[in-house]
């Protein structure tokens, strides 16, 4: 009886048994290194991912979301997320440096500075509007959150030598300027372009951001010396995983900045930062302080303030379009005068006369 042998694991079974082919490819299967297996499972998620971008609905006449040119359509069109990835490149260095100048509980309570800048600058930038009580509810979240991170702060000097009431006012307008600039920035850019893929819009602004940090890294290697350029020094798992923390945040952000706004990105945060100290007290038995449960109670009365349907803004008719109502109604009733004439008139014409109608009322 003839011998075939596997081309892939070179076992030697009988041509006419052909559940013997099965059985050795089974074999081989089960002695495939754990390499192997970490090399299919990235084949595999890698096909998922490349066969979900371009089995996405498309429209009629719509070209590949791979395809060349469309990349570089969209790249062009989205040059402007170049803006905000700047921003961000550099408020990554400031984030280091009000560390090193300011003790942590200052650095937290002058981020809260941010809540009213956004506001600012989203009406400005968006030309967006808030009612009087949304001003009101943004204030309180920043009280709220204020309250929260209360503490006494200690005194102490700036590297500069100055008093820290003196010069955190330079440093808090740049601190606190800078990522609203970058955030609302984000928002007009990303919503400027809707008809683009989010991926591609977050692809397009993470990687400015990357050259422009490594224009950053190369600067500094320039000042300091060749040294300094090895840009893994000093770190960990740790900061390799606070790394992808901040990547995934970063990513979560650009959909709440398209889809929603960058004030709902701020709640969302603060009460993702509530919800972590409760599961702190409940896990490592942290202590609720009374400011927590003050600071807590303020914002979600500012979140329910800010979003209720009252505090909406109502669109106000300009005197013009006053005026054009008017004349509009005055012409309608004219139109409808009209009407009634010409019904009446249309009545009379139609109407037929009955013998009785035509007796005198007087006798002849």
């Amino acid at each position: 009886m003839a011998m075939t042998e596997c081309s892939v694991c070179h076992s030697r079974f009988t041509a006419t048994a052909s559940k013997t082919v099965s059985k050795a490819y089974d074999r081989h299967r089960s002695d495939i290194s754990s390499k192997s297996r970490a090399l299919n499972i990235l084949l595999v998620v890698g096909d998922c991912i490349l066969v979900g971008l371009q089995a996405r609905r498309q429209k009629v006449g719509e070209k590949s979301l791979l395809s060349i040119s469309t990349f570089v359509e969209a790249a062009r069109n989205n040059a402007l997320l170049a803006v905000p990835a700047l921003l961000y490149a550099i408020n990554n260095y400031l984030k280091f440096i009000m560390q090193l100048y300011f003790n942590p509980a200052t650095v937290k309570m002058l981020s809260n500075l941010k809540v009213l800048v956004i506001a600012v600058l989203l009406k400005i930038i968006m030309r967006r509007r808030f009612s009087i009580i949304q001003w009101e509810a943004l204030a309180l979240l920043l009280i709220g959150i204020s309250v929260n991170q209360l503490r006494s702060l200690p005194e102490g000097t700036t590297a500069l030598g100055l008093p820290v009431a003196t010069g955190a006012y330079l440093y808090t307008l740049i601190f606190v300027t800078v990522p609203s600039l970058a955030s609302v920035f984000n928002e007009y850019a990303l919503k400027s372009q809707f008809e683009t893929s989010i991926y591609l819009q977050n692809l397009f602004l993470y990687g400015y951001g990357a050259i422009f940090n490594f224009l950053g890294i190369i600067g500094t290697a320039i000042l300091k010396g060749p040294s300094s350029f090895n840009i893994l020094q000093g770190h960990s798992r740790a900061t390799m995983l606070l790394i992808f923390n901040n990547a995934a945040q970063g990513i979560l952000s650009s959909f709440f900045f398209k889809y929603a706004d960058t004030i709902l990105k701020k709640y969302s945060s603060t009460v993702a930062t509530i919800f972590t100290g409760i599961a702190s007290a409940a896990l490592f038995g942290h202590t609720l302080t009374i400011n927590f449960i003050l600071g807590i109670s303020i914002v979600f009365i500012s979140m329910h303030q800010f979003f209720s349907p009252l505090s909406k803004v109502k669109d106000e008719p300009k005197n013009g379009s006053l005026e054009m109502i008017d004349s509009q109604n005055n012409q309608r009733s004219k139109d409808a005068s009209f009407i009634n004439m010409a019904a009446r008139a249309n009545e009379d014409a139609s109407h037929r006369v009955e013998p009785d109608e035509k007796t005198p009322l007087l006798p002849i």
